[in-house]
């Protein structure tokens, strides 16, 4: 079995619809969604397009929807910046009572065996919550403690929008980077695993990607299309940011 993971789209349609492009041309057999579909600038059209798969797909929470169904539920979330909570409530206003419904139903973690690694856990951030921060720099050994008892070989993850594949331990932990909001190179990231890991990245057309977004009424547009299409922050800027966070839920 090949499994695709696709993590953090944050409502980047254009981002999401060239990766499943490239996960129908290498034939998968499973998708996995891991989190932070929302929000975003395109949150309702991007879940319509996940929802309507043809493939088999699995979801998983993220700390992005944990927010936004906080939002809907009247609790306003006060570890986010006014910034992030700004889009926080946009994107809960453009859902339907069907798609809170069903983001709800999302679990924090899966697990499935896939042909070369044996039983696979995805998760948002840790196997212990969905925000934790930790990268391909964090010493293991800080991290030892945050994969202990998970029984699972290898752990697929994402948050920080990086891709790594690294070991903690004895476990291979893999960071599938982000679909709609990649640090780094202008894109769009996602993992292809079985029976090998295999670290993927789309391109598409960034012009057209940025008049659709601008077609939105998403309140920080022109900001997402700056920092997250066409000129993200490099790796190294996020790495020096990630480090004062790093394991601080």
């Amino acid at each position: 079995m090949r499994v695709a993971a696709i993590y953090d789209i944050h409502g980047n349609l254009p981002a999401l619809e060239a990766v499943l492009q490239d996960i129908r041309a290498c034939g998968a057999d499973l998708i996995v969604c891991g989190g932070d579909v929302l929000p975003g600038p395109m949150p309702g059209e991007s879940l319509k397009c996940l929802l309507a798969l043809d493939t088999p797909t699995q979801f998983i929470s993220g700390n992005g929807e944990a927010a936004v169904l906080a939002q809907l539920a009247g609790v306003e979330s006060s570890t986010l910046p006014e910034q992030a909570q700004e889009v926080v409530r946009w994107t809960a206003q453009q859902l339907s009572a069907e798609h809170q419904r069903v983001i709800g139903s999302w679990p924090a973690t899966f697990r499935t065996k896939i042909s070369g690694f044996g039983e696979v856990l995805f998760c948002h951030a840790t196997p212990r919550n969905d925000s934790e921060i930790f990268t391909r720099l964090t010493e293991a050994e800080r991290l030892l403690p945050v994969f202990e008892g998970v029984n699972a070989p290898v752990v697929v993850c994402g948050h920080t929008h990086m891709q790594f594949d690294r070991m903690v331990g004895k476990t291979r932990v893999v960071n599938a980077g982000s679909v709609g909001m990649p640090f780094g190179e202008s894109g769009a990231d996602w993992l292809l695993l079985g029976p090998q890991v295999e670290l993927r990245h789309a391109t598409y057309d960034l012009s057209k990607a940025a008049e659709r977004i601008r077609e939105t009424k998403y309140p920080q547009a022109e900001e997402f299309i700056a920092r997250n299409l066409l000129q993200p922050p490099s790796e190294e800027e996020m790495l020096k940011i990630f480090m004062r966070a790093e394991l601080k839920a």
